[in-house]
């Protein structure tokens, strides 16, 4: 009996003093979520005539900061189709912590706050991933 109580307490001993080497397991920080939103061109602009010095200037804009959002790793992918005005329409597929934040950087885009395009926000999930070479 004196023996078996010998190698518990032994055990023990290493068993704690195995536990209190062990690095303390900080909480991981949250993984940005992901968002697209599509942009519609206001239907006065379908026409490329019809498109103002200050509307080019807002579009301007619009794609500087996207290349900003871009460089940033904000942004993972922007673009539109090659269609007439009507038909037309972008996309943007950006990371954000949440959705409050989505919707704030998609509300705060020069082309949406020019009133150039409406921007609708849905949840998106990149499943697969071309790697650039």
């Amino acid at each position: 009996m004196k023996f078996f109580l010998l190698d518990v307490s032994i055990a023990m001993a290493g068993i704690l003093m195995l536990v209190q080497s062990l690095p303390a397991q900080e909480p991981q920080p949250e993984k940005p979520k992901q968002f697209i939103y599509v942009l519609r061109l206001v239907p006065r602009l379908y026409s490329d005539s019809a498109w103002t010095k200050e509307d080019k200037m807002a579009l301007d804009r619009h794609l500087t900061r996207f290349q900003h959002s871009i460089e940033t790793g904000e942004l993972i992918l922007a673009g539109r189709t090659r269609e007439p005005g009507d038909k037309t329409f972008g996309v943007a597929i950006f990371q954000a912590k949440d959705e409050t934040a989505a919707r704030q950087f998609m509300e705060s885009d020069p082309a949406v706050v020019a009133g150039l395009m409406t921007a609708e926000l849905h949840p998106f999930a990149v499943a697969l991933e071309r790697k650039n070479p």
